[in-house]
């Protein structure tokens, strides 16, 4: 089976798959729970949401592990489970990309949650640590590259970058950044400074996830493929809509129709790697896929 960078290589668009958490909720997680404990409790639940992103046209599969780091799962109690939770992750995800051509698992990591200093307390070398723990259970259970992402800070970024070299050394690592203020994320990066500042930490495959839907998307994805340098690719993951309240909860409004357009113009604008985030289904993916073909 070839690697994420030799189908990248040869011109070929991939897919990525698309929301988790709201996939979860839907599946019985409340609010207040560890979506990393289903890993574990309910693998069964996470490997066929994973198994219909898959079934609908996903390359690219992500291990439910957003908040697979020490202090996330410390706000759950369950710190010390963070080399088994990723582990069992990667695992559950590793199974289901098996039975598909040409479909690989990458293994997520979302921010820490802590400030980076001068802002906070967490230092490069702090936060490379918090990462290696994961990215080693995410190693262990197979994992075909790494995905860091919906990341605002960049030191946050290096850190991560930084541990998956040392851990995972040769494994295609990922890096998306969420635009969501005024095009630039909560940090003041501007998506062409991400590009530039990443690739020259060695990382590939640099782009946009998350944000407020696909019209913003449009923008961003302009901005990151005219900024692509010699031998990166560009991804973009735009949330279906945007969260509208219905009644007492939060529906986002974006169709498979409204993401099959996104997909063909993402394609258009020279975008290698195009899925979606928030408020996404396989039935999005598989608008996307079809779109893309």
């Amino acid at each position: 089976m070839s690697n994420i960078y030799e189908l990248l290589d040869q011109g070929q668009t991939l897919i990525s798959d698309g929301a988790m958490g709201t996939m979860l909720q839907d599946a019985g997680l409340t609010d207040g729970g560890a979506p990393e404990l289903w890993n574990v409790e309910h693998p069964d639940k996470v490997a066929d949401i994973l198994d219909q992103y898959a079934k609908n046209g996903a390359n690219l599969l992500t291990t439910n592990t957003f908040g697979g780091t020490k202090p996330r799962l410390q706000m759950h109690q369950l710190e010390e489970r963070v080399f088994e939770l990723n582990k069992a992750a990667a695992e559950l995800a590793k199974k289901v990309a098996s039975k598909y051509p040409n479909c690989f698992v990458m293994g997520d990591i979302g921010p820490s949650g802590e400030l980076m200093e001068p802002m906070g307390t967490l230092t490069i070398d702090s936060a490379k640590e918090i990462f290696a723990e994961q990215i080693k259970g995410l190693v262990a259970g197979g994992v075909d590259g790494i995905l860091i992402e919906t990341m605002s800070d960049l030191s946050e970024v290096e850190a991560a970058v930084k541990a998956a070299q040392e851990v995972a050394p040769g494994l295609p690592i990922a890096v998306t950044f969420s635009f969501d203020t005024n095009l630039r994320t909560m940090m003041g990066v501007k998506p062409e400074m991400a590009v530039k500042t990443i690739s020259a930490l060695g990382v590939r495959l640099i782009g946009a996830n998350c944000g407020r839907g696909t019209d913003e998307m449009k923008i961003i994805a302009q901005e990151l493929t005219s900024a692509r340098q010699p031998g990166t690719f560009i991804m973009t993951q735009s949330n279906a809509g945007l969260p509208k309240l219905h009644g007492d909860e939060f529906i986002y409004d974006g169709t498979p129709e409204e993401m099959a357009k996104y997909a063909q113009e993402m394609k258009s604008f020279g975008v290698n790697v195009i899925g979606s985030c928030c408020g996404s289904t396989p039935l999005h993916t598989k608008a996307i896929s079809e779109a893309v073909k």
